[in-house]
This record gives structure tokens, sequence and C-alpha cells, in this order.
């Protein structure tokens, strides 16, 4: 996997198997053990879809490491945490998110989330709010909001059909002109943005052993739900940037959550000409926003803002 200069590798054990995690730990962002330890931490979650990883996060959270203690966490059935054989369900992600936070930090911390697990994030922020000092979301959906079924899209329908959903993983994800398709077709607004590394990192988290299990369940919906059903009980404050070209939500779909619950959702930033990872396809950028909404949160009055 592709590791950030000056991050290593560590893990928890988690009630569904080992999940791994980077973290900063030396030159040039840490110089001893002590000094990363005294700092504020900021956890970072990437979403889901073939080839996921923390390494979605990767061009983001080095930018950090210098003011905070980064841990940016391969989720369960991805990247190289352990990948169960077992169709996943949303309480498996809602419990081992909440075990991941428990198991590595002592104060409520400040969580930077992708997509899906964005969604699953803030339902376990809605039961246990002592672990979240504030949220930073990047297009939060459950992928069915506002009565939406997705589980009942041709495509999802069609990966729910045993030994289909395996042959259509071997050959049209789990390979390099799969993820190269995926990328440029439905992740990234500009495909000239991919470069080969990223198509590298996802192809190898896509091959890991069983690793089509947590792909799966994704695909077929088994992770979906409402998140407007939801919403109006988040407490945390929380900013939303919002992909203008996201091929599965439209930033229509995130105004309509935001409007729900103004007194957590603070802010809502859409970008112009970015699909569903802005962390990936304009790092610099969301470097720049989360730099702006971090003190922000905490320090402001409410406010949705575009």
């Amino acid at each position: 996997m592709f590791i950030p200069i000056g991050f290593e590798q560590r893990s928890v054990t988690t009630s569904l198997g080992r999940m791994v995690y980077y973290t900063a730990t030396g030159l040039p962002w840490q110089e001893n053990k002590v000094a990363s330890e005294g700092l504020e931490t900021l956890v970072f979650l990437h979403g889901f879809g073939g080839g996921s990883s923390a390494y979605e996060w990767s061009k983001v959270y080095p930018a950090f490491a210098s003011e905070y203690r980064i841990l940016a966490p391969d989720l369960i059935g991805w990247g190289r945490s352990e990948h169960p054989a077992r169709n996943f369900t949303i309480e498996d992600y809602l419990t081992t998110i909440r075990e991941f936070l428990q198991q590595t930090c002592t104060l409520p911390v400040k969580v930077i989330a992708s997509s899906l697990t964005a969604a699953f994030t803030i339902r376990v922020a809605i039961a246990h709010p002592e672990l979240f000092k504030s949220l930073i979301l990047t297009i939060p959906s459950g992928i069915s909001d506002f009565g939406q079924d997705y589980s009942r899209t041709f495509f999802a329908q069609l990966i729910s059909i045993p030994v289909v959903d395996r042959i259509l993983y071997t050959t049209g994800v789990a390979t390099e002109n799969g993820i190269r398709s995926f990328l440029e077709q439905r992740q990234f607004a500009r495909p000239n943005r991919i470069y080969e590394e990223i198509v590298q990192a996802y192809l190898e988290s896509a091959k890991q052993p069983n690793a089509e299990y947590a792909a799966l369940s994704f695909v077929r919906g088994d992770l979906s739900f409402d998140l407007s059903l939801y919403i109006q009980q988040l407490t945390i404050p929380t900013a939303i940037i919002w992909g203008r070209k996201s091929q599965f939500t439209s930033p229509e779909i995130g105004y309509r959550l935001a409007q729900m619950n103004p007194q957590a959702i603070k802010f809502f930033q859409e970008l112009e000409d970015v699909g569903l990872t802005p962390q990936l396809e304009l790092p610099a950028v969301t470097i720049g926003l989360i730099r702006k909404f971090l003190p922000l949160l905490t320090e402001s009055p409410t406010a949705v803002t575009n």
C-alpha cells in the first residue's frame, strides 16, 4: 500500500478483526513519540468503492501532521485491514468505526469522512456524541436518501445474482482497466486528474484476499440507507463539502440534508467541476477548506453557506 513519508502502519483489534491505520511517527512530522501524543487528534475515514482504502486521504492528511495526531484507518474489509468472508451490514460499520475511535482516542476528536462512511459517521455521532468534537464531511450520503431505493437499481439487482457478482468483481472491478474506468466515469469530474499511482493504489486494495465481500455488499445496496431519517438528530458541529459533478448524489441532495439541521450543519460548500472525491481530485483545495472549517466549527455561530 502507498504510505506517505513519515507515517507508519499500526493496528487495533475490533469485533470484526484487525483494523489497520496510518499515523505520523517520524521525521519530518514528529521528532519524538511524546510530541506526537501531545497533539490533538484528527481522524480521516475513507469512503467505499472498488479498491477503496485510507489512500483516498493520503494527499491531504500529511498537510496536518505537524499540528495534529493523524489517524487514517483502512476500514474493515478494505485496504490492509482484515477482510472477513461475510456479507457486511450497516451495523458492522457503525460498530467498528465506534470501536476504532474508542480504542485510539481518549478525548472527543475531529473527524473527516467521505461519502457513505461520512453518513455512517453521522449515525455514530448521533449515538455517541461524546466521541466527537466536530465533523468535516465530503458528500455524506446514505445513497438511498429521501426515499430513493438504490438497491432496486439495475446494477444493484445484477450484482445481487450469485456467481455473476464474483465474475463482475473479478473481471470488471479488480483489474487495472476496471479501476481506471470507474475513476474516469464515476469518481472524477476530469479524467486527466487521474494518474497512475491512484490506479495502482486502488487496484492493490481491490486485489486483497476476500476484498470482494465488502465491495459487493456496498454495490448491492446492503449498506445503503436514508440519511434524511437521521440527520435532524445530529448535534456535533459539522461542515459539508460537495462536488457538483458527483455521479451518485447531486448537490441538491446535500442542500436538502443541510437545511434539515442548520443548528449542527454550520457550513455547506459546493465545489464546481469536482466529482465524488475532492480529496483526490483537488487535494490542495480540500486541504484549504479543511483548514478553513476546523477553527470555525468551534468558534462561529450557526450559518449554512455555499
